[in-house]
């Protein structure tokens, strides 16, 4: 068996019988993992045995230094100090929901003499109704426009009742408000039809559509054809919306249905959304790491964390399976934060067996289909600057690459970008910009040999300064040159001048896309389809819209400042203080006298002379 030191051994021996929480330490001090137990001694005994763990575990055994115990009166105190903790704390190996969104909810607040839909993200103890979550900002506008096809609930932000009625807008024309703003109806029958909204989002959408065809016989039976028409349609609208849910043999109670699927490696947990007895919608939430945990280890960690800042808490959560006695655990943990009743439940068998099934078939998709987006991703990253490595002859993978091109205009206002990508990525925080200051017209050669002595003797300057503030010294593995042959022997030469080795290098000739290697009598032609020449075609393209756009800014400043060269008495202190204060050349133009004479070192001449050169010196 393993000895783990003194003072970690005598800790050991110490831990009490009694629910708690442990936090494990690493060599550093900093909490890697927050635990809850039944038992404090038999749980965190059983990480220093000499038996077989998870993958995870044996992972952060191999970094622990230490740990601490907080001792509870209760295994539901345990839960809930332990949820606080891993809040606070974001320990590296419990589950951590990085998804941090907040899905919109309707709101309809009753203390309103004239309540309104509103959309919300978070659920307030207010008194309110609050219908939801949907998955999205567009599912939410939908919502909403069906309901005002079929209730006249108003939708302005107007304070009700008015002092005074006002006209009615356009909304009560064509019947999709009641206009309470102009008296046109009570506040009961308001109220009244604000009902059949509460009724209409909770799903029961049966007494609605009663209602209207009610409505609609009795327009056609009173020959108002246009009315019956009208209704005809918002019937449509009704069904319509019925039959894009998915309608669950369940009773008219809210659930959620939560499950797991995993792959050895990480995990998904998917969650569905059961409101009014339909399913409104779901969400997955990959873990990292949760491969191969215990399911209901897994599936507890995640419902704590969850919960916690849910905005609404379901009547009922029906749970692929938890851990011994957690069930009930987390219906006191729920009931006191929803503040009613709430059942936990992991049913095996029956209909609630099969909603657990239907869960279940949803996060093992969504695994499936997140692990062959990480297989193209890496395929087209990692995989590709590795195969491009190969191609090269690279000794070793080329992690950081980067790439450069020349921008200028027959040779005004050169610039030179350099781009980074780390990984086979983009990492834009290492792009930079080099204002070509030694060459006169339009010469790529001797810009590229100025921009790569440029760079690097910023990084031999940072390698010896000591400060923080380090953008250059991380140097390339590959580079690519944005030109053929000759580019690249004047980059290459460049490095030489300054003593150092350069690293491995390829220029990238557009007309054919043709690979060049210092040196070689031939290009590299690589297939078009694949990863490897995509990645160098991201690279080049990449570099080249980012001198682009820094030149075409080059450009235009020049252009101004060579227009505020007209007007006489405005020298280039002037014409600076000009652009810094007011930012454009239209700005400057309809600028008014006074404004002018308040910039910095104008007087009242110098202000009329920008005046008479805008034409407003009437």
């Amino acid at each position: 068996m393993k000895y783990w030191g003194e003072k970690l051994e005598e800790k050991i021996r110490m831990l009490p019988d009694s629910p708690g929480c442990y936090l494990m330490k690493d060599r550093d001090g900093a909490i890697i993992y927050v635990g809850k137990a039944v038992n404090l001694k038999n749980r965190v005994r059983s990480y220093f045995r000499d038996t077989a763990h998870t993958p995870k575990v044996e992972a952060m055994i191999s970094h622990i230094d230490d740990f601490d115990i907080l001792l509870c009166e209760t295994n539901l105190e345990a839960l809930i100090l332990e949820c606080n903790l891993i809040k606070r704390h974001k320990p590296y190996y419990n589950i951590l929901l990085k998804d941090d969104k907040h899905y919109p909810y309707l709101k309809v607040d009753l203390h309103q003499p004239y309540p309104r839909l509103e959309i919300c993200r978070r659920i307030e103890k207010d008194g309110a109704k609050y219908f939801g979550p949907y998955i999205g900002a567009n599912a939410v506008r939908q919502v909403i426009e069906a309901v005002r096809d079929v209730f006249p609930i108003r939708s302005c932000r107007q304070v009700l009742p008015p002092k005074t009625p006002k006209r009615p807008c356009v909304n009560w024309d064509i019947g999709r408000c009641l206009a309470p703003c102009a008296g046109k109806c009570t506040e009961p029958d308001y109220r009244e039809m604000i009902n059949g909204v509460m009724h209409f989002l909770g799903g029961d959408y049966a007494s609605v559509l009663e209602k209207l065809q009610q409505e609609m016989e009795e327009a056609a039976g009173a020959m108002r054809y246009e009315k019956a028409a009208k209704i005809r349609d918002k019937i449509r609208d009704v069904r319509g919306l019925m039959e894009r849910q998915i309608a669950l043999r369940t009773d008219n109670s809210e659930q959620d249905l939560i499950a797991v699927a995993q792959d050895g490696l990480d995990a998904m947990v998917q969650l569905l959304y059961v409101r009014g007895g339909r399913m409104i919608g779901g969400d997955q939430f990959p873990l990292p790491r949760e491969g191969a945990e215990d399911p209901g280890e897994v599936l507890a960690g995640f419902m704590t964390q969850y919960y916690e800042t849910a905005g609404l808490i379901p009547r009922n959560v029906l749970c692929q399976q938890l851990p011994p006695g957690m069930p009930e655990q987390l219906e006191i943990w729920l009931r006191q934060k929803k503040g009613s009743a709430v059942t936990v439940a992991t049913p095996r068998k029956g209909e609630k067996h099969d909603l657990i099934l239907l869960a279940e078939r949803n996060a093992a998709d969504a695994l499936k289909k997140r692990d062959a987006r990480r297989a193209v991703r890496e395929e087209r990253t990692t995989g590709a600057a590795e195969k491009l490595g190969k191609i090269l002859g690279m000794q070793r993978y080329p992690r950081r690459i980067e790439g450069y091109d020349i921008s200028n205009t027959q040779g005004d206002q050169s610039v030179a970008a350099m781009v980074v990508f780390v990984d086979g990525e983009p990492a834009r925080k290492e792009y930079r910009h080099f204002r070509i200051r030694t060459v006169e017209g339009a010469d790529d050669f001797a810009s590229l040999y100025e921009t790569l002595s440029r760079r690097y003797a910023h990084a031999l300057r940072e390698k010896q300064e000591s400060g923080n503030n380090h953008h250059f010294s991380e140097l390339p593995d590959l580079i690519l040159i944005d030109g053929g042959p000759q580019q690249l022997r004047f980059a290459r030469q460049a490095i030489l001048d300054l003593g150092l080795e350069p690293p491995d290098m390829f220029g990238l000739a557009e007309k054919q896309e043709e690979i060049w290697l210092p040196g070689a009598d031939q290009p590299i032609l690589l297939d078009h389809r694949t990863p490897e020449l995509q990645l160098v075609q991201r690279i080049r393209d990449e570099a080249h819209r980012f001198g682009i756009i820094h030149h075409r800014k080059l450009r235009e400043k020049a252009s101004l400042h060579s227009r505020l060269e007209e007007i006489p008495g405005i020298g280039p202190a002037r014409r600076r203080e000009l652009l810094k204060a007011f930012g454009s050349l239209k700005a400057i133009r309809e600028a008014d006298l006074e404004a002018l004479e308040k910039v910095r070192g104008m007087n009242r001449p110098a202000a009329e002379a920008v005046l008479r050169w805008s034409g407003r010196d009437e």
